[in-house]
């Protein structure tokens, strides 16, 4: 029976957002709510400009009406499915006033840095102190091994850390058309076998109705994109996938599932430590995705090939977590 209600959710979410796009695109487009291409980016990237934004409203309608119809009727729906909307909502807000700030408000850099930490470390903090109200565990498992390290009080901090950190690595990794959408997809469903796996039903749920969304975005959004999800959809889905990774006690696998996300981060982290101490770039252009782009390399090759490597990725940590 669980196996057919998993079934039915990642349809559902599918479904919702293939039959809302064709909708709310062109609403976007009625609104100018277009994307504004920096113009320090690759040059292939300016007839880009005018692309509607902000679909990852679409992504998040479809993982909240799925994981509550789904869960309701099939289950109780838990303290976990609601940490786990209250953190996707969270941090879709922030990217949705990120988002407006730049296509309606003409503020191209959207929200300053600051204020978007302060919103995604307050995030965190309410999400850590209904966390411990529940008792949930505050130990970090070592991949692999049977050792897991409690850190108590200071769980706040590298739970912080995580959710802001990871939720700006999607962020950073969405700069090509569906290279968010199908590493995230690759990501979710990884965790959704190991929350199946931990028989955390509520949890499983959630993730493939966010992969059903995913998926049913990316119709629209591999090149060449009709959409994009701003910064709505990726900060979500990075603060999504790290309280996933938390309710499951996978807090380190994380790095290997997310390893897309994690390398790029570390390519921006990189390029800017390169050229701050030597005045020189490691690479041609940061995040990494673009560097590939400026070799040479299409833009559809370099999706198909982080979607590859994501994918083993996911297939290495599923290994680790499941079978050792």
């Amino acid at each position: 029976m669980q196996q057919q209600v998993v079934l039915f959710a990642i349809v559902m979410s599918f479904l919702i957002t293939v039959l809302l796009s064709p909708i709310f695109i062109p609403f976007l487009r009625r609104l100018k709510f277009g994307q504004s291409i920096r113009e320090e980016g690759p040059q292939s990237h300016q007839k880009k400009t005018g692309t509607p934004t902000m679909g990852g409203i679409m992504i998040l309608l479809s993982i909240v009406v799925t994981t509550l119809m789904i869960t309701g009727y099939f289950a109780e729906t838990s303290v976990e499915t609601y940490l786990l909307l209250f953190v996707t909502l969270g941090y879709g807000l922030l990217g949705f006033l990120d988002d407006f700030i730049k296509v309606v408000l003409k503020r191209n850099l959207g929200l300053t840095s600051l204020q978007k930490l302060i919103g995604q470390i307050v995030i965190a903090v309410i999400f850590y102190f209904v966390f411990v109200q529940f008792e949930f565990s505050t130990a970090v498992s070592i991949p692999g091994t049977s050792i897991s390290i409690e850190l108590g009080f200071f769980y706040v901090l590298f739970l912080i850390f995580w959710l802001v950190g990871f939720s700006n690595a999607v962020n950073l990794t969405d700069g090509l058309d569906g290279l968010v959408s199908g590493t995230a997809a690759v990501a979710f469903g990884a965790f959704a076998i190991m929350a199946w796996y931990q028989s955390q039903f509520e949890v499983s749920i959630f993730a493939v109705a966010v992969v059903g969304a995913l998926l049913g975005f990316l119709v629209f959004n591999a090149h060449p994109a009709k959409v994009f999800m701003g910064d709505t959809g990726s900060l979500a889905l990075g603060g999504a996938i790290a309280t996933v990774a938390i309710l499951l006690k996978l807090e380190l696998i994380l790095i290997i599932i997310g390893g897309i996300f994690v390398i790029e981060t570390l390519s921006v982290i990189i390029q800017v430590i390169s050229f701050k101490a030597t005045g020189r770039r490691v690479f041609k252009m940061s995040p990494l995705h673009h560097h590939y782009e400026l070799v040479g390399w299409s833009e559809w090759r370099v999706v198909v090939t982080f979607w590859t490597v994501g994918l083993l990725f996911a297939m290495l940590g599923i290994y680790l977590e499941v079978w050792i």
